[in-house]
């Protein structure tokens, strides 16, 4: 890296240090309270809120492994971000209302109004062991891959390094100022990577031609990859460098009517490091005028994170076929093509001194906000779901405050220590997408269930939660695991993900159902929740944005179907 881009690095990292240090600091005369640390004073506008949700959001997982994914796949994989659009709508229309007059500071809270402690504690230490196990660890090995190929050559050497360092720059202001930290750093982070994922675009797209230019490069690409640009895949149309069909991971108009729903609303509206910010809003007017800013930037963010991918597809194949000979060597790892080289690949190869400092800058906002995310949204369910009620009922506001910092510290020492452990996986996005979508359709089942149906009991939630697993992992495992061989096997046959979880959601569903039905004997549950017409009223401008940001998603699909 020349010396320019380090000094553009540097100003970012102190830019943000500075203002996380800035606006964490405690007022003469306040003590830090836990309203202050996990939700921001309850304090936060719109645009901040919108940009915090965008920022914690996209990460490593995206810029690498959805990069790679353009590369394996093309613009469908672009249905994560678009069909998340229309997601935060049905968010911020139905689930904020309840969550905010409930006076939420973590969904597993929900859990223990609706149904019991014991379900909310069962879930909350899942979902801490998630956040460490998956989402702290996968975003830091991602994101030192990523740093591993742009600094260094690739080879690892700089890997440890890299996780250590972006896990200490996290830590540095985050575990302090808690989310006010983090919110308010997300304002500039999330412009840092908007900027400069949209250099990396540009600069990529004037080199894949020889013409040069942003639209010229966006037409060569169409010209010679058209199949890059389907966004409802047929068996067999795209066949991925390592010679899977990329059908599997999104089959057809299953993307529309399916799994996918399940992945979006799952990880949109209940997922504890991206709903926190919204938790955290002045109001609920605010909290819904940031969630649709939020889907607005989801609709660009293909365009950062997508066309990338495809550009490196086009660069280092040969009349539309990747091998060693047409491909750059850093692409092959073990005998395997590493579809997630294509982002770093990028920078490394085109992006010009000064520019790529930026660029870098972006691609650190983008797994720095993301961790800092994590780990304060670690450390209020462990505060606020675990030790609270569980080891410590008479811990003070300040004692909460304590135990927040020593348990994202602890969450974070795990996660570096896990990481180097992934070792290199192909499509790290689709891995993630995959392995979190055993846990998250009986999760999900559980919570519409009791947000809408009055009668779901909290045995009916405690059994989906028990055995949508073994559900899951039948629908994963079974047709080419045990019953491999058998006449079972043509019975059940091998689905793509995104349909075992739709399955997976809808048998859990349907258990939770008919065990309250008999429960409660058709009776409405204590617990459950009357809704007033009143409540999923939203104003003009949500609903004059959303009726835009819909509209654009259907021209999108109608464009590239």
């Amino acid at each position: 890296m020349e010396f320019i881009d380090s000094i553009v690095f540097i100003a970012y990292a102190i830019l943000i240090l500075g203002v996380g240090l800035f606006v964490s600091r405690e007022k003469k005369g306040h003590i830090k309270d836990s309203k202050d640390y996990f939700l921001a004073s309850k304090a936060l506008p719109w645009w901040a809120i919108g940009a915090s949700l965008i920022a914690a959001n996209i990460s490593a997982e995206q810029f690498i492994g959805m990069s790679g994914s353009g590369l394996a796949i093309g613009l469908a994989i672009a249905s994560y971000e678009w069909m998340a659009a229309a997601t935060l709508i049905i968010v911020g229309k139905f689930f904020l209302p309840i969550f905010i007059e409930k006076g939420l500071y973590t969904i597993p809270e929900f859990l223990e109004k609706r149904y019991s402690t014991n379900l909310k504690s069962i879930l909350a230490v899942f979902w801490i062991a998630l956040f460490v196990f998956v989402n702290l660890t996968s975003v830091l090995y991602l994101g030192a891959k990523a740093l591993d190929t742009i600094i260094g050559n690739g080879d690892g050497s700089l890997l440890m390094t890299s996780i250590i360092g972006l896990a200490l720059f996290a830590a540095a202001y985050s575990l302090w100022g808690g989310l006010k930290a983090v919110a308010w750093t997300d304002v500039v982070q999330v412009i840092m990577l908007v900027i400069g994922g949209l250099v990396t675009t540009i600069v990529a797209l004037n080199a894949v031609t020889p013409e040069g230019g942003f639209f010229n490069g966006l037409a060569h690409l169409y010209e010679v990859v058209p199949g890059k640009f389907s966004m409802i895949l047929q068996k067999g149309e795209i066949i991925t460098p390592n010679g899977s069909d990329a059908w599997w991971d999104l089959p057809g108009l299953a993307v529309l009517v399916g799994g996918m729903w399940i992945a979006n609303i799952y990880y949109w509206g209940f997922n504890q490091y991206i709903i926190q910010r919204t938790l955290a809003a002045k109001s609920l007017k605010e909290s819904q005028r940031g969630i649709v800013f939020a889907a607005f930037l989801k609709l660009i963010i293909p365009l950062i994170v997508v066309i990338p991918g495809i550009v490196a597809f086009v660069m280092n194949s040969d009349a539309g076929v990747i091998t060693t000979d047409s491909a750059d060597a850093v692409f092959f790892h073990g005998g395997a093509f590493d579809n997630d080289k294509a982002y770093p690949w990028l920078i490394s190869q085109f992006v010009p001194a000064g520019f790529k400092g930026l660029v870098l800058a972006a691609l650190a906002a983008a797994i720095v906000s993301s961790l800092a995310s994590m780990l304060n949204s670690t450390a209020t369910i462990f505060t606020m779901d675990i030790y609270r009620p569980l080891i410590k009922p008479t811990v003070s506001e300040t004692g909460m405050v304590r135990i927040g910092r020593i348990s994202a510290s602890v969450a974070l020492l795990i996660a570096i220590f896990m990481a180097p452990l992934l070792g290199s996986i192909p499509q790290a996005f689709q891995f993630i997408q995959e392995y979190t979508g055993i846990v998250s359709p009986g999760i999900l089942a559980i919570f519409i269930l009791g947000l809408f149906w009055k009668k779901t009991t909290n045995n009916g939630a405690i059994w989906g939660a028990l055995v949508s697993i073994p559900i899951a992992m039948f629908f994963k495992v079974g047709p080419k695991g045990w019953m491999s061989g058998t006449s079972l096997e043509n019975l059940f046959p091998t689905l793509p993900f995104l349909d075992q979880m739709g399955y997976t959601f809808l048998l859990t569903a349907a258990i939770i159902a008919a065990i309250s039905l008999i429960e409660g004997k058709g009776m409405n549950n204590t617990k459950g929740i009357d809704h007033q017409k009143s409540t999923f009223k939203t104003d003009p401008v949500f609903n004059i944005s959303s009726f835009i940001v819909l509209l654009i998603i259907v021209i999108l699909y109608a464009l590239f179907w």
